[in-house]
């Protein structure tokens, strides 16, 4: 991903209603892409994003960031693709497992990603810390 690419990254995830907070800005973006730039990802096609997914790897665990592929586009197997490359990504890194997070109104992406081999998991909560406004 070119830093050229932030503004059509932008429009891709509103147009799929990720909503963008404070850790998705500009500069957090660019954080992210220098520590995990094999484990971000771009789908083109007919020189148009159709498709990102930013990957996130601690060292230890793999992270999946804001899957979004353009609405005409969904159901056609990009985001299964994208999600088997950065798989393959995470497995050459040697990553043993991947988490990922899904806002609990979003039926349809909890489905999608039950149907590409993740397991919801009852036995946590999620617990977060803003550091910096």
């Amino acid at each position: 991903m070119k830093i050229e690419d932030y503004e059509k990254v932008y429009k891709l995830w509103k147009a799929t209603d990720i909503i963008i907070k404070s850790s998705d800005q500009k500069e957090e973006i660019q954080r992210m892409l220098k520590r995990n730039p094999y484990t971000c990802l771009v789908g083109i096609e007919n020189n148009e994003l159709i498709s990102v997914v930013l990957g996130g790897f601690d060292g230890r665990r793999g992270y999946v960031h804001h899957l979004a592929v353009k609405p005409e586009k969904q159901s056609q197997g990009c985001g299964k693709a994208m999600m088997e490359e950065l798989m393959k990504r995470f497995k050459d890194l040697k990553v043993i497992k991947v988490h990922l997070f899904v806002e609990e109104n979003n039926k349809e992406v909890k489905d999608f990603y039950r149907h590409i081999g993740f397991k919801e998991r009852t036995d946590l909560t999620d617990f977060s810390k803003t550091l910096i406004k």
